[in-house]
């Protein structure tokens, strides 16, 4: 059950880690869809129609908190990490071969609560309903998966 849990915030940590080069990249074209550009519909924030503001706020949310990641990383963890985003590696190898401490893990599952708190406070009551329930939603979905 703990591997579980940690499985899967490894995984939330290496998803926003990938998926916030597309938000930085997002924020300095002239896109109204700011955060919208993240491929393949993996982030959830794209239906809730959020505000230019919103989208900035969660922007700069995901550029501070990869700034504290990349801040518990090794060097070379980094390295690696930049190498595999390049070579488009599969996350769950990716994983393995970062060889996090339990402190790193520790640390990233902080770091990500964090973020999720603070993008939960930009949102209105009305989207933070909507995305627990897609939050639900995939849990439940990923549940029946690994059955």
């Amino acid at each position: 059950m703990t591997l579980n849990k940690i499985s899967l915030i490894t995984s939330a940590v290496v998803l926003s880690l990938t998926a916030l080069p597309f938000a930085v990249q997002a924020q300095t074209t002239s896109s109204p869809f700011l955060v919208a550009q993240v491929p393949q519909g993996k982030s959830p924030l794209q239906s809730l129609g959020l505000t230019d503001a919103q989208k900035a706020q969660i922007a700069e949310i995901r550029r501070n908190t990869k700034a504290k990641m990349d801040a518990v990383l090794t060097p070379q963890q980094r390295e690696q990490l930049a190498n595999a985003r390049q070579n488009r590696q599969n996350r769950r190898n990716l994983k393995a071969s970062l060889n996090l401490t339990e402190d790193q893990k520790a640390q990233m599952r902080q770091i990500m609560e964090s973020q999720k708190s603070q993008i939960d406070a930009v949102l209105t009551p009305e989207q933070r309903q909507q995305l627990q329930q897609m939050r639900e939603s995939k849990r439940s979905r990923r549940q029946q998966f690994n059955r």
